[in-house]
């Protein structure tokens, strides 16, 4: 309770105070939904960005040295996804780990019956109660290309959803056993779907990486229904309604600038 209290009275000072000018030039220059979003939705992004900023961790990796720029657009890209969600501001989320480009991660295959211990290079990763890690170089291809239906934070994060019932499975927690049905139905398709479409080299807005598992599959869609919204919705319309139910937001109506 008094954790609690503390918190909160924490977080109303931080409201309290303006929002820097500086972050508000970021937000404007690397985050292409924040111009296209309502002035209510866009309030609510800058509030949840200062307490996202000010509660995580923040590490450089390999020698990266942090900056604003690069606290306030992963925010911004994190807490886009929490605009139409009961949320606390994903305080699961204990530290954000930065690599200046993509960074090597152990990693276990399977050859013939043997487990071999490798390497894998890596763009990002989510854990459990445990850190979101980054490339800064993957993160700035998607600021000079918005819209394209690809973008690292919205996916990493994306997995943090999915990771709230303590399961990765590509089904985050939902409202009701209706909700559930409808979830398992329309992503079981579009998952067949898209699995047949790799294998036989057909194009797909959906990135095929999504056919690893349920979980990367739920990844990729966030990725496009935050940033290739109105293709989703014309090539997908029931995924489309069924993020759009999730996540409360309507993506394809914000006003669409298409950034150059």
């Amino acid at each position: 309770m008094v954790i609690s209290w503390l918190k909160n009275r924490r977080r109303t000072k931080l409201l309290a105070c303006h929002f820097p000018a500086g972050w508000l030039e970021i937000l404007e220059r690397n985050v292409a939904p924040y111009r296209v979003i309502s002035t209510a939705q866009q309030d609510r992004l800058r509030d949840c960005i200062r307490i996202f900023v000010a509660e995580k961790n923040w590490e450089g990796c390999s020698g990266l040295a942090l900056t604003d720029e690069m606290r306030v657009t992963i925010a911004a890209y994190a807490c886009l996804l929490l605009l139409g969600l009961e949320h606390d501001y994903f305080s699961h989320v204990l530290s954000v780990l930065i690599y200046p480009s993509d960074y090597r991660a152990p990693a276990k295959r399977n050859d013939i019956g043997v487990i071999m211990e490798t390497e894998d290079d890596r763009h990002g990763e989510a854990w459990y109660r445990g850190p979101v890690i980054l490339s800064w170089k993957e993160i700035q291809e998607d600021i000079t290309q918005p819209w394209d239906g690809q973008n690292l934070v919205l996916h990493e994060f994306a997995h943090q959803l999915d990771m709230l019932d303590r399961e990765v499975n590509g089904t985050p927690p939902l409202h009701s056993r209706d909700q559930a049905e409808r979830w398992h139905t329309v992503m079981t398709a579009e998952f067949s779907r898209l699995i047949r479409d790799a294998r036989h080299g057909r194009p797909t807005l959906i990135d095929p990486y999504g056919t690893t598992n349920e979980a990367e599959f739920f990844a990729v869609t966030t990725e496009c229904f935050f940033d290739a919204p109105r293709e989703l919705r014309e090539q997908h319309p029931e995924l489309y309604d069924l993020l759009h139910e999730y996540y409360g937001q309507d993506p394809a109506e914000w006003r669409h600038e298409r950034a150059s």
